[in-house]
């Protein structure tokens, strides 16, 4: 290391100034050096004192506290996204005020790549004095002619040049190409441009220039440059910490948690300017008299305290001073002084540095006390480089303090066991000094053990840091822009959704009267909702998989009492003879009768089949397919009612009355109906989906009668299967569709149901990934897998209460490798798909409540809807987002959503039930 030049002796000033008495032994000295040093210092406890101290004071300013006011600022840098590897272009890159009365211009070129590095161009430019002095336009006139000069000198093919602005005074920033100059420092007094905003100064000055189309994308301050400037390791680069002139840090922080942003996803570099940190309780103790002695003869006294105990441009002095008070006790240069060792500022970081230095310290040491006129003893060397070591561990001790809170912080908002982070260091107390370092690693271990941390040199954070910064801003546009485009078709607008209420309205009349319609509209037999009246006992039978229900319910007086029994289906009987079959659900349900003391009783039973049927009365359903896994032979195409009579005939012992076969849209639709009187619709948004509701008899073609109403199963999962849907469908759509067991069929379901939007979500990003926009652009085995996007991982990462931490978790499971742009990008991609499947379930309501408030002649109408589904009760905005399009479709449509319990079970005795009370008063 070569020897910087102290600053040395001026004309006429005293060689030294040396009191005349005895001077102690070198063993005492070292003693009293030693005491004196004591004051620096800093026991584990305090550090974590002063730790927990500085994370109150962060927690306080990110949540926007003023009282007590925060002695940090944490700031939002408007920085959301770390590099990824994969940055690559020509970026400009304009350093001011980072080299005093100069500025820097660069081209930086990123590859993508670690294999294949570009060393950057840069120009450095003197700013005149009178520009310093002059008029604000005048600065900014005279930086971006120096842009020019420079491209001029290195001609460029990009036309569209994107420039990162590292603008190295105090600023409020307001956005990542918004910031407002606070105060000018450094010598710089530009009239005009405090309260200004400097990037559009910048932009102004660039237009009158007229030479070169330039794009200021981002202002960017040189800790979060040394941040982004940190070469890609295995753990990711989250913090950036600077010990210079001055010391900050910043880190990336989750958005949701700071006031400033009002942003609830994501993440923000922050900016934290502990430079300013002070806590009497905290920091006080650690006081020495030096440092006070420092603070009163600086520029702002009492300002920044922290930073005056670490920062490179007080180091020096804080040793300067230290001797001073040895010599001036004659424990140190004979009790000499100087009128240069007396001067502010003669001992510099450098001195402190190559004086601390293993293997030449002794030299360096003599050197420098020689050239501020000392005559040091070969004792003095050791003692001078106690207090260097003293001082500066004291430093890094500090640091490491203020670096654990920040480290805590990011643990705790993580909610990790073990945090695992990369820390970008930059500044020349980290260039020249290995002890700082060295100490600093070692603090850190013990003040936060569960933190795993690696330190990484950040490669010139003013010029490759503020291009990276840039670099991620422009491919976050870019992939911004990919992701909107590929979202857009999902984004449904009021003019769509209406023709879609519109084209389902047509299909329902022309299904209702038998001509060609994707809606089949088929009666149900089912002639009236509750009216509450209904009394009795009754069994209801649920078969729709491979476990089979009986149920016994009791209605009585404002309540419904249900029991039942499950019992399994084993395959051999469902892929066995349709007798086998339906002896076995006979068995079943006289073992329920044994079980409940039902024996010799013959209670009216409602039997909930859910597989295609075509009904042909109340108690008469014809299977068309079966479906499930179910494959019994002999039953397609017979009537199931009939099949379940000859089975309880075979039973000769029992009796059962079988009134009804009830679909489970129709029970879900009458459960609620018992509860809410006006519920005439039913709605089920789970793995398929489908509505039904009451129709007036007169609009029924296929069931004679004009008068009295009439369950519609609408089977609306096909809708759209003569193409009206097209306009709507998108790539992902046809995709899905070409894949499942029915291409063609059922197109509204496949944009709607559980079964489908996982896929849909799936297809999506697997184009995304392949345009490099997710996953940097890696395409993973698990996404190739169709059916592992499940659509209950949209209802867990669309929840309001999961942190982004745990959207990754979920989709981490799933094998894949992600960053947090990645997990946030999935979040808008499920979002889209949900909102249009809620959507398009709204216009389904909204044309079938519009339908029956026309029916009545009626200017308003208040109805109910009964809706069963895991996809409508587990997703977080599913249910909100089908009441505000129904609201918005049907303005004179008063339409209350309730969720139906057990439909397919209370619901088929309510359905029975009520034919029991209208056969009754037929009878009657």
């Amino acid at each position: 290391m070569d020897t910087v030049e102290p600053v040395g002796l001026q004309r006429g000033e005293r060689a030294s100034s040396c009191p005349q008495k005895g001077m102690p032994r070198p063993s005492d000295s070292l003693e009293r050096v030693q005491e004196c040093l004591q004051q620096f210092k800093v026991t584990r406890t305090r550090l974590q004192k002063i730790r927990a101290s500085l994370l109150c004071s962060m927690e306080q300013a990110l949540k926007g506290q003023d009282s007590p006011a925060p002695s940090v600022r944490m700031l939002p840098t408007y920085v959301g996204s770390t590099p990824h590897g994969t940055e690559q272009g020509d970026f400009l890159v304009l350093e001011m005020g980072a080299t005093g009365a100069s500025l820097r211009v660069l081209w930086v070129t990123l590859t993508g790549t670690k294999e294949h590095n570009v060393a950057p161009k840069s120009q450095e430019f003197v700013i005149p004095q009178e520009v310093i002095l002059g008029a604000g336009q005048q600065l900014f006139d005279f930086a971006a002619r120096c842009l020019s000069e420079f491209l001029d000198a290195h001609p460029v093919e990009n036309q569209d040049l994107k420039l990162g602005f590292n603008f190295s005074f105090p600023c409020h920033q307001t956005g990542l190409d918004r910031s407002t100059l606070i105060s000018w420092t450094k010598g710089f007094r530009c009239s005009g441009v405090e309260g200004q905003d400097v990037v559009q100064l910048l932009r102004d000055a660039i237009q009158r220039q007229g030479t070169y189309s330039i794009d200021v994308v981002a202002m960017v301050n040189d800790t979060v440059g040394t941040m982004m400037g940190c070469e890609l390791g295995t753990r990711p680069c989250e913090v950036g910490l600077i010990v210079d002139t001055g010391t900050n840090a910043c880190y990336m922080e989750e958005a949701r948690h700071v006031k400033a942003l009002d942003e609830d996803r994501g993440r923000s570099c922050v900016s934290i300017e502990w430079g300013s940190f002070y806590d009497e309780e905290a920091l006080g103790p650690v006081l020495t008299t030096f440092d006070r002695a420092l603070d009163h003869e600086s520029l702002v006294p009492g300002a920044q305290r922290f930073e005056k105990m670490i920062g490179g441009l007080y180091l020096g002095e804080l040793v300067r001073l230290v001797l001073v008070h040895l010599a001036q006790h004659g424990v140190l240069f004979s009790g000499c002084t100087t009128p240069s060792l007396l001067r502010q500022g003669s001992i510099l970081l450098e001195h402190v540095a190559q004086m601390e230095d293993p293997a030449t310290g002794t030299a360096h040491v003599h050197a420098v006390l020689q050239g501020l006129g000392l005559n040091p003893q070969s004792s003095d060397a050791e003692l001078v480089q106690h207090v260097c070591a003293a001082v500066c561990t004291r430093a890094a001790q500090l640091c490491a303090a203020a670096l654990a809170a920040v480290l805590s912080r990011l643990q705790h908002s993580r909610e990790q066991q073990t945090l695992h982070v990369a820390v970008a260091t930059g500044g020349r107390v980290f260039e020249h000094h290995p002890r700082f370092h060295y100490t600093l690693k070692e603090m850190i271990m013990l003040l936060v053990p569960e933190c795993d941390v690696s330190f990484i040199p950040s490669v010139d954070g003013g010029g490759r840091g503020v291009a990276m910064v840039t670099a991620v801003a422009a491919r976050l546009a870019a992939h911004r822009r990919i992701l909107e485009e590929t979202l857009a078709p999902f984004q449904l607008n009021l003019e769509q959704l209406t023709v879609v209420q519109a084209q389902m309205r047509e299909a329902m009349i022309k299904g209702l009267r038998g001509e060609a319609s994707s809606l089949r509209m088929l009666p149900t037999y089912v002639r009236a909702t509750p009216d509450g009246t209904e009394r009795g006992d009754f069994l209801a039978l649920d078969l729709g998989g491979t476990n089979f229900r009986v149920l016994l319910v009791c209605v009585a007086e404002g309540s419904v009492q249900i029991t039942n029994q499950v019992y399994s289906i084993p395959e051999w009987v469902a892929q066995g003879s349709g007798q086998q079959l339906f002896d076995h659900i006979v068995d079943c349900i006289v073992d329920f009768q044994q079980r409940h003391g039902l024996s010799g009783q013959s209670l009216p039973l409602g039997f909930t089949f859910s597989f295609p049927c075509k009904q042909l009365g109340l108690d008469q359903g014809i299977l068309l397919n079966w479906t499930k896994g179910f494959n019994a032979s002999g039953c397609e195409g017979q009537d199931v009612v009939h099949l379940l009579r000859e089975a309880i005939r075979r039973r000769q012992a029992m009796e059962l009355n079988v009134v009804a076969i009830v679909n489970d849209t129709v029970g879900t639709m009458m459960s609620c109906g018992y509860d809410d009187l006006r519920c005439e619709m039913g709605l089920i948004v789970g793995t398929g989906t489908n509505a039904c509701y009451m129709e007036e008899l007169r609009n029924v073609a296929s069931v004679p009668g004009n008068s009295g109403h009439m369950c519609i199963n609408m089977e609306w999962g096909a809708f759209g299967d003569d193409g009206s849907l097209g306009m709507l469908s998108t790539c992902f759509d046809a995709s899905v569709d070409q894949a499942s067991i029915n291409p063609g069929k059922q197109r509204f379901e496949k944009m709607i149901s559980g079964m489908y939007l996982g896929e849909i979500v799936r297809h999506i990003l697997l184009h995304l990934t392949s345009l490099g926009v997710l996953f940097r652009g890696q395409k993973t085995q698990c996404l190739q897998t169709r059916d592992i996007f499940k659509t209950k991982f949209l209802s867990e990462i669309e929840s309001d209460s999961l942190a982004l931490r745990q959207v990754r978790a979920i989709l981490e499971d799933l094998g894949l490798t992600l960053t947090s742009d990645d997990a946030l990008m999935v979040l808008e991609v499920c979002q889209a798909v949900s909102r249009r499947a809620a959507q398009l379930c709204g216009a389904g309501v909204a044309a079938v409540v519009e339908k029956i408030r026309e029916n009545r002649g009626l200017q308003e109408l208040t109805v109910s809807v009964g809706v069963d589904g895991t996809l409508y009760k587990l997703h977080p905005h599913f249910s909100r987002l089908v009441s505000a399009t129904v609201q918005r479709l049907a303005p004179h449509c008063t339409v209350t959503f309730l969720q139906s319990e057990d439909g397919s079970g209370k619901g088929a005795a309510l359905v029975t039930a009520v034919a029991c009370r209208l056969a009754q008063m037929a009878r009657v």
